[in-house]
């Protein structure tokens, strides 16, 4: 099967060799749209970005990346704007906010919060706005056509399937997105297949980071200072990374100069 634009970086990401090809394309993603949000192309100053950015706003996580990136300008532009929205709507809100009646026990009541759960139409109001990013947006609407490219490629690629049965396997939730995806588009046939492939995948590969951080710990002892370190200078930060994703290791992700 011959590639195509949209299968590239997928099959890239299987090349690099890396513990999780789900967080390669994400951490590119995520690059990728941060470059596009304050970059030097400047997209920030076009008017229909910035009516979606002043829309939609930033996750907390987004934020902090936007301001390691350094374009200071570029973000307070941004932010000039959004708040601009976001003060008309805070006006809106304390005009429809009505407190709830008070029990005649509730001084004796614990503060007790449910984030999931807001109590206060401001609290629904500030939820739905702290789970919308426009970055986390764009990652992961691309990140499931990406899912989608993924079962394609395993179908009909050769190649990928070997690049698949040779990886070393996934993180732990991008493990479980492709075991949910799995359930949707595969046959009960192509389940049976690809399951007892991949769940060997993980057995193996987590074994593997598991010595890994047993020897990374048994190098502490003075009887192995002179011994090889082996595979384990690095297992640290790939033990977080197969357990939850991402790459702690990662330098703060800068503009270029």
């Amino acid at each position: 099967m011959k590639e195509k634009i949209y299968t590239i970086p997928l099959m890239d990401a299987f090349r690099a060799d890396d513990e999780c090809p789900f967080c390669f394309i994400e951490r590119n993603l995520e690059q990728h749209a941060i470059d596009f949000v304050l970059g030097s192309g400047a997209s920030y100053m076009e008017d229909d970005i910035r009516a979606e950015t002043d829309k939609t706003g930033f996750c907390r996580n987004h934020y902090k990346k936007m301001f390691d990136y350094g374009n200071r300008l570029g973000t307070g532009l941004i932010l000039t704007t959004h708040f601009k929205k976001k003060n008309e709507e805070l006006k809106q809100q304390l005009k429809m906010f009505s407190p709830g009646k008070a029990s005649m026990l509730s001084h004796l009541k614990k503060a007790k919060i449910d984030p999931e759960n807001p109590k206060t139409s401001i609290g629904a109001w500030i939820k739905e706005e702290s789970n919308r990013c426009y970055i986390c947006d764009y990652s992961k609407d691309t990140y499931n056509r990406y899912l989608d490219t993924f079962f394609e490629l395993y179908r009909k690629n050769p190649e990928f399937q070997d690049l698949f049965q040779n990886s070393k396997g996934f993180c732990l939730p991008h493990f479980a997105d492709l075991v949910e995806t799995a359930e949707t588009l595969l046959s009960d046939k192509e389940k049976k297949s690809f399951y007892d492939s991949l769940f060997a995948l993980m057995t193996e590969n987590l074994q593997r980071i598991t010595e890994d951080l047993e020897w990374f710990c048994d190098k502490f002892d003075f009887r192995n200072k002179d011994a090889d370190w082996k595979n384990s200078k690095d297992a640290i930060q790939r033990g977080m990374q197969k357990a939850a994703g991402g790459y702690p290791a990662d330098p703060v992700y800068k503009a270029d100069r």
